[in-house]
């Protein structure tokens, strides 16, 4: 799909964020030593080690990167791909780092990768493999609650969370915070209720946000809701999934769904669930009776929508591609899947980009909330649920006593119910969201600049406030 997407002499991903990351600083108050500083990786761990499969000893190769360490610990995900490679890995995490602290993440950031394609390995073979990278990780000091926190990524989940978390358990048995060395874990193991749709629900926040914006529904010729508007969306996986859910339920019409294989096609709108079952049971798309199956995934991305949602991997839409790109707003659910030379192109043609490093933060700042609820050993809700029901109770009694009729049973409930773990989760996301949204049209209307770089040039004054303020140890003579 690259291959289709860009042409030889585009940058590879970590130039495009360092070019994201040159064109904010012009607009950014940071001095160029300080930029110096923010820009360039702190450390970086390059491990090999053997692991035997059919007999033979195949070595593994796996990367850890920690982008900046100006608040700790550092936090991102930990690939399983055969694409994996060092620049990608240091790419990564420095996006992690713009991420988090756009969001107000206290976070640096980090990111990390195993080259194995997990299709080629047995779940036990994938176990010993994570669990003697975690040891790696281990003993060179590249994980711990407070040094280095990974979450799932590509090619990885609970599963292997679960994994990470028992091994480090193992070699720290004394670390009472030891559940917080990795994110994104299953409940039943400390994670937090809503971090499976994490990402999704914050990608349809942000957008619902943008469109909300009179300036953007002048430009795109766009009514501003979420209802009714149509919505192509690239990937299937995690965030593609629920970021079509959200969608969907607040009443905007699906139109597409490109995987890497095939796409669904259908301008009345697809069912969302209908569709993830036939793909469940089937492994592919081809057969979805509700549905137009295109063999030609990738010329889905130029049908006419209202928003384009790339959820899938970076380089999706480049200079051989962005000028056919018909859809009104395209929203980076997945990291860097807008090249620069695309960038240009899109913004030229009047197109509105949301840029990933904003919209598809929700999966950090969950797992910050996993984070703190591992530190606080305590489920969010539990001291304050049933105190915040009984005070609703005793106002409902005042109201009813001064209205003369009584509640039903159902409006009752419905007005008294106490939040549980994964409303307050939404609830923090969802303003998180609009909150840094809106950081980042004020600065785009302010310096008359497109929202990647106003969501980059915040980036970097808050990372370069937190340097001054905490000043640089051994730097100065």
């Amino acid at each position: 799909a690259t291959d289709q997407a860009t042409d030889a002499q585009e940058p590879k991903f970590l130039k495009a964020v360092e070019l994201y990351f040159d064109r904010a600083s012009k607009y950014s108050s940071a001095s160029a030593d300080t930029l110096k500083h923010i820009k360039s990786t702190d450390a970086v761990l390059s491990v090999t080690f053997p692991m035997e499969k059919n007999g033979k000893t195949v070595m593994i190769r796996g990367y850890r990167s920690q982008h900046s360490r100006h608040r700790l610990p550092c936090k991102g995900g930990i690939r399983f791909s055969s694409e994996v490679d060092l620049q990608e890995v240091e790419a990564l995490s420095a996006l992690m780092t713009y991420k988090c602290a756009v969001v107000d993440v206290p976070f640096g950031g980090g990111k990390g990768g195993i080259m194995i394609d997990p299709k080629e390995w047995t779940e036990a073979e994938l176990e010993r493999i994570t669990r003697r990278f975690t040891l790696e990780l281990c003993q060179k000091n590249f994980i711990g609650p407070g040094v280095d926190v990974p979450a799932p990524d590509v090619g990885t989940g609970p599963r292997e969370m679960g994994w990470i978390a028992d091994t480090y358990r193992n070699f720290n048995p004394q670390d009472v915070n030891g559940a917080a060395c990795v994110t994104g874990k299953a409940l039943s193991l400390g994670g937090v209720r809503g971090r499976t749709e994490a990402t999704g629900l914050g990608v349809y926040y942000g957008i619902r946000e943008f469109l909300g914006f009179p300036e953007v529904q002048k430009q795109i010729k766009h009514h501003g809701n979420v209802a009714d508007s149509t919505v192509i969306i690239q990937g299937f996986g995690n965030v593609g999934y629920w970021a079509s859910k959200f969608f969907e339920s607040n009443g905007a019409k699906i139109i597409g769904i490109v995987e890497h294989d095939v796409a669904a096609y259908n301008p009345n709108g697809l069912n969302i669930e209908q569709l993830s079952l036939w793909r469940k049971e089937n492994g592919t798309f081809r057969g979805f009776p509700d549905a137009q199956i295109i063999d030609t995934p990738m010329s889905v991305l130029e049908a006419e929508c209202d928003v384009l949602i790339p959820a899938a991997l970076e380089r999706q839409i480049g200079l051989r591609n962005a000028h056919r790109v018909r859809a009104k707003l395209i929203g980076e659910a997945a990291n860097g899947p807008v090249t620069p030379g695309a960038d240009e192109v899109l913004r030229k043609n009047g197109k509105i980009i949301v840029p990933d490093l904003l919209l598809n933060a929700g999966g950090v700042c969950v797992s910050y909330f996993e984070w703190a609820k591992n530190l606080s050993h305590l489920r969010f809700g539990r001291m304050n649920k049933r105190w915040d029901e009984r005070s609703k109770e005793q106002l409902l009694a005042l109201v009813e006593g001064n209205a003369g009729r009584p509640l039903s049973e159902v409006e009752r409930r419905q007005l008294i119910h106490g939040a549980e773990e994964h409303e307050l989760v939404y609830s923090g996301l969802e303003d998180t969201m609009i909150v840094a949204c809106n950081e980042t049209r004020q600065t785009a209307l302010a310096k008359n600049i497109d929202y990647r770089t106003a969501a980059m040039a915040n980036s970097i004054n808050k990372i370069a406030a937190s340097l001054a303020g905490s000043g640089s140890i051994f730097t100065h003579a």
